[in-house]
């Protein structure tokens, strides 16, 4: 009894409490994986953003990953396997206030929604792409994804992967993502600050978090637990912030390459509409019901808005302290 005292209580004080749905705590990942981490630098990032939280919604797809939905305290779609980026294109085009986020995995980003991934990066949708990349469809069986690096094990590889595997930040990168980073679960503080970032600035980011799969990926690839995921994580990462990502391959057991490869600036997807129109149509040209000084003079008062919150929310202690 006094565990679920220690629980309720918890659930109350919180600091994520009001960010997460407390009422579903604890969640239901398995030990050792990486996710419930994330949510939490997830979470954290919210906090200091000073986004509105009526302002702001998170799209996710099938897998373990999808679970980030139903666990956020705020306006979520838990949608189909690999429509996670589609659904969360029609919500930036049907409000273009929203800032949306997407929190899905490799499987279901670049494996079955590989083909809305690269759209959205090309045209520079409105978003934010946070990808928990653990090498497998850890909810489905364990089989090989895009991501799954060669010679490893799967379920539908047996004896060893033997497909070229996908580097995500080239991939995105090429696709012309303008905001590309990479960490892994163990580097809460560097995941925390990369979505802060995505989230304060315009066009298509994609954040690249290599996470363990205990149930799965390590066992069938008997490379022991969490723990040991963990500490490798620590002795075989390297960053490089800038770096080329056509060097951010990773080889089975090798070593990882992180940091913040991409940020640039260039015309959003509705950006690039406006200017096409009013070239066009001229001054006069409206999208939803508005011109552009004046969606521009909304704009600019809502990130004064956002500054004010995000100030206040600095001066407090960090959640965890």
């Amino acid at each position: 009894m006094s565990t679920l005292n220690d629980i309720a209580q918890f659930k109350q004080v919180s600091p994520m409490s009001g960010i997460l749905r407390m009422e579903r705590m604890p969640h239901i990942w398995c030990p050792g994986c990486g996710i419930g981490s994330e949510v939490n630098s997830f979470a954290e990032a919210i906090r200091r953003s000073g986004i509105d939280q009526d302002k702001l919604t998170v799209i996710s797809g099938i897998g373990c990953t999808g679970r980030v939905a139903g666990y956020s305290n705020f306006d979520s779609i838990h949608t189909t396997h690999g429509r996670a980026i589609p659904v969360a294109t029609g919500m930036h085009l049907a409000n273009p206030k929203l800032k949306v986020v997407v929190f899905s995995g490799e499987g279901d980003l670049s494996g079955i929604g590989g083909n809305h991934l690269i759209h959205a990066a090309r045209r520079n949708m409105d978003m934010v792409v946070i990808c928990n990349n653990n090498f497998t469809y850890g909810m489905t069986g364990g089989q090989v994804t895009p991501t799954t690096p060669g010679g490893a094990i799967a379920s539908t590889t047996p004896y060893g992967n033997y497909e070229y595997p996908f580097s995500l930040p080239f991939l995105a990168d090429a696709a012309g993502a303008t905001y590309v980073a990479r960490w892994t679960s163990v580097h809460a503080r560097n995941v925390t600050q990369a979505i802060e970032e995505a989230l304060a600035r315009k066009g298509f980011s994609f954040i690249e978090i290599i996470s363990p799969c205990t149930t799965l990926y390590l066992r069938r690839n008997r490379l022991g637990d969490g723990v040991d995921w963990l500490q490798y994580f620590q002795e075989n990462t390297v960053i490089k912030h800038g770096c080329d990502t056509r060097e951010t391959a990773i080889d089975y057991q090798g070593k990882i390459v992180i940091g913040k490869f991409v940020d640039k600036q260039k015309p959003t997807y509705l950006e690039s509409v406006d200017k096409r129109y009013v070239q066009v149509v001229g001054d006069d040209y409206q999208l939803y019901g508005k011109t552009v000084p004046e969606r521009e003079a909304e704009e600019k008062a809502e990130q004064e808005r956002i500054a004010a919150r995000r100030a206040a929310a600095l001066a407090e202690p960090e959640a965890g302290a």
